[in-house]
């Protein structure tokens, strides 16, 4: 990839969004009607997929984009991008005047030829907006928020330039799982192996929640073989890199290369953190171990559990009664396991601490979440945004409710054929009344779900954010006075 700068041509942008109230006017508090713009003239074009729309119009069944990845980006980012939650996202102002915290984003374009644009920034929605549609970006990232505008960053010096606050991220990968995973492998995924992302969830999110206080949190698919998680309370973004390596280190437990059998180190009684954690482990570990992943079915699996072990004796003596029955159900297997390392504790007492949390511990290097934590730790790495097309699966990175991760299927996230299909589908039942032409494209489809939840989250954030303006307004008073 290469790494440059593309400057934003002014004379690109159609018009300034004029997004804001007359003086004096009180701000409204409701997230739904931050914008006293017309959406319709924000975001609305012709359908393109309706015949006669034109020159080029598409087969109402979005065929003729399943293949064509630039094309169908061209189409997602015009009529399907969730442009105005978005924003307010970024925002984070009950006020639509764009704040410090939009106007100094890093936004990172990727474009299709994998050309890498950094540091870019931007004065308004619809600058932004044109933007993206002009770029028509494989991906796009989200960075930090900096003290100046990314794009002035050259105005000063590069120890100047520093970055003051961004959500605090956390990035699950199905690759980290891959030498443990037997279903899949890479960049392939089921609903198997999927069960490793829902228990991450689950532990993350309970240990962000009840451990830090932390509320806003917003989970998000990849859109191919992983997970994303945005903090967004405001003392979680403004949180520096040490304070961040503490959280991660908090959280890590599984340490260690694909070369090292035992990859966690525990102490005899469990921290209450991780005592829950254990709970939602003994919840889903042997549908994992024992059900969807097989480890115990075939030797080449069952030797990395057994190379967990330390003791060479112990090995061989679980190895022996399992070679001796292969074809025994998994969870008899299992039970072999904690019964000959019981046996042994009992026959040599001096070996109990070394071996007797040993099941336990290998349910938690089997089933705990594996975090990548340079993703976590630096404030200015990027992460991939929601509502981006993942360019190799086509499907839309969209959020997770937290109460629904145990059924989340990741291949149920629209594609944009099928996004195309469904807004004809709508449009051919249904009269261009006056309600119905003020819906926006995402609105007549199955994303309109994952939008909604999107927009329930901001409205979580809003009185947060209103008691920061109200603190912050105090404050300015008393410096005034």
């Amino acid at each position: 990839m290469s790494d440059m700068d593309i400057d934003h041509d002014p004379s690109e942008v159609q018009r300034t969004v004029e997004a804001g109230q007359p003086e004096g006017q009180a701000e409204k508090d409701d997230l739904d009607h931050l914008f006293d713009m017309d959406e319709s003239e924000l975001l609305k074009v012709d359908n393109p997929w309706v015949a006669g729309a034109n020159a080029g119009g598409l087969s109402s069944k979005g065929d003729d984009i399943a293949g064509d990845i630039h094309q169908q980006l061209m189409l997602y980012y015009r009529h399907f991008f969730p442009f105005k939650p978005f924003f307010q996202w970024l925002n984070y102002d009950i006020a639509p005047k764009p704040s410090k915290s939009f106007l100094n984003r890093e936004i990172c374009w990727t474009l299709m030829d994998e050309t890498f644009i950094r540091f870019q920034s931007y004065r308004t929605l619809e600058e932004f907006k044109n933007d993206m549609i002009r770029l028509n970006p494989a991906k796009f990232d989200l960075g930090a928020i900096y003290n100046i505008r990314p794009k002035d960053r050259h105005m000063v010096r590069p120890a100047a330039f520093i970055p003051v606050s961004k959500e605090m991220v956390f990035d699950i990968d199905m690759t980290d799982y891959d030498e443990i995973r037997t279903c899949c492998s890479g960049a392939d995924v089921c609903t198997k192996c999927w069960e490793f992302m829902t228990v991450a969830m689950k532990i993350i999110d309970a240990a962000m929640r009840d451990d830090f206080g932390f509320k806003h949190i917003l989970w998000v698919y990849s859109g191919r073989r992983g997970i994303h998680c945005w903090i967004a309370d405001e003392r979680a973004r403004q949180m520096n890199n040490e304070q961040r390596k503490a959280i991660v280190s908090y959280m890590e437990v599984i340490k260690g290369g694909t070369q090292q059998g035992k990859k966690v180190k525990l102490p005899n009684i469990l921290h209450p953190s991780l005592s829950r954690s254990f709970k939602m482990i003994e919840e889903h570990f042997p549908n994992i171990v024992f059900d969807s992943q097989e480890i115990l079915t075939e030797p080449e699996n069952w030797e990395k559990i057994l190379a967990i072990i330390p003791d060479e004796g112990v090995q061989a003596q679980i190895r022996q009664e399992w070679e001796d029955s292969p074809n025994r159900a998994s969870a008899q297997k299992w039970q072999d396991l904690k019964d000959i390392i019981g046996h042994e504790i009992s026959e040599h007492s001096g070996k109990k601490q070394l071996l007797e949390h040993i099941p336990r511990d290998i349910m938690f290097q089997y089933t705990y979440p594996r975090l990548d934590d340079k993703v976590s730790t630096n404030i200015n790495h990027l992460l991939k945004s929601p509502f981006c097309v993942h360019p190799k699966t086509g499907r839309v990175c969209v959020p997770i409710p937290i109460e629904d991760c145990e059924s989340f299927d990741p291949s149920s996230p629209p594609t944009v054929p099928q996004l195309v299909r469904e807004l004809n589908e709508y449009d051919a039942t249904h009269s261009a009344s006056d309600d119905e032409s003020k819906l926006q494209d995402w609105q007549k489809t199955s994303l309109r779900e994952y939008v909604e939840y999107f927009e329930r989250f901001l409205k979580g954030l809003s009185p947060e954010i209103r008691e920061k303006k109200q603190r912050d307004g105090a404050s300015s008073k008393s410096l005034e006075f």
